[in-house]
């Protein structure tokens, strides 16, 4: 035999062997049991969402989902844990702003790239934003808030969940689309600016949604904005920070399932298609509704639309650091 025929011969029966192992070990998945892991304390909503879709989607692999919470860092040990895991489909992150978006953006030492070392694999749901203010704070819309903050020499307050957290970052891009005197007011963590709101001691903050519902409903705040597409369905009667005149200001805490760059595209795939069918599972769905999650759209369970979500989620982070003047720390 022609020595160069026979090579190629060998090489083609090698190809051929490691595409049948790879088919043969594709073709088991999962034959054990699949992780979450969640980069910070149980009982956030990172946590809440993780567990609701786990459960759906388990017994449609036949494999455990396990949730495993590895908090630490503003997220950035659970998510270099499953980056520097095999992609082999077994392990998965639940992402939010503050560990995806913020905290490499503001590490000096940046461990990981959002971009380059995951893959985004599909939408959990995203809770969106807004401004709620003091009841007798003379407002009632945003506007409104922006020209009384320009009457008061010393501004009105703003609490949110710390600097260059995820409720900060949006605060500087409304504020240098307004031109509102907002003082900038950071706690630590978004639940601490609940009891100085309800107390007066700020004039407002800004919030996720289902935070602050029910102070909106009983009357002990006003929501002037969402920033969200369109109303929440839970108040309609509010309207968007787009239709008050901020051209496509939106802004969300989202949650999502994320892999280590190289997850086979087969199974990237195949658990978008189950996050598609619990979120439009009528039970998940009402409980989503109930968080004040907007369920993930048709978009927001393919790869190419959400590798974009995150290129313009770091665009408007990196722009609203740069307003703010934060240094990486």
């Amino acid at each position: 035999m022609n020595p160069i025929i026979g090579r190629r011969l060998l090489l083609g029966a090698t190809a051929a062997t490691l595409s049948a192992r790879g088919a043969t070990a594709q073709g088991n998945w999962p034959d054990r049991p699949i992780r979450f892991v969640v980069p910070f304390a149980a009982g956030g909503n990172t946590d809440v969402l993780a567990r609701l879709y786990a459960a759906h989607i388990s017994p449609q692999l036949g494999q455990p989902i396990v949730v495993e919470n590895r908090s630490g860092a503003s997220g950035a040990i659970g998510t270099e844990a499953v980056i520097r895991s095999r992609p082999d489909g077994y392990n998965f992150l639940i992402g939010s702003p503050g560990s995806i978006v913020n905290s490499p953006l503001l590490a000096v030492n940046r461990r990981f790239d959002p971009i380059t070392d995951l893959t985004f694999v599909a939408m959990f749901g995203q809770v969106p934003l807004v401004i709620i203010v003091r009841p007798s704070l003379p407002v009632r819309t945003l506007p409104e808030l922006v020209a009384f903050s320009r009457t008061r020499p010393n501004g009105v307050t703003i609490g949110t969940s710390g600097i260059g957290g995820a409720h900060h970052l949006p605060l500087e891009l409304f504020v240098a689309e307004s031109g509102a005197n907002l003082v900038h007011v950071p706690y630590r963590g978004g639940g601490a600016t609940l009891p100085d709101f309800a107390a007066g001691n700020v004039d407002g903050i800004l919030i996720e949604l289902s935070s602050v519902l029910d102070l909106h409903r009983d009357g002990r705040g006003r929501i002037l904005g969402v920033a969200a597409p369109q109303r929440s369905p839970q108040m309609p009667d509010v309207p968007t920070f787009i239709e008050a005149g901020y051209r496509d200001f939106l802004a969300a805490s989202f949650v999502g399932l994320f892999a280590p760059v190289g997850t086979p595209e087969p199974v990237i795939r195949r658990i978008q298609i189950l996050i598609g069918e619990a979120a439009n599972d009528p039970g998940i769905r009402e409980r989503l509704l109930s968080f004040s999650v907007n369920p993930p759209t048709a978009e927001e369970l393919t790869t190419d639309h959400l590798a974009r979500f995150l290129h313009g989620e770091l665009a408007k982070a990196r722009r609203a650091i740069e307003i703010a003047g934060l240094k990486p720390e």
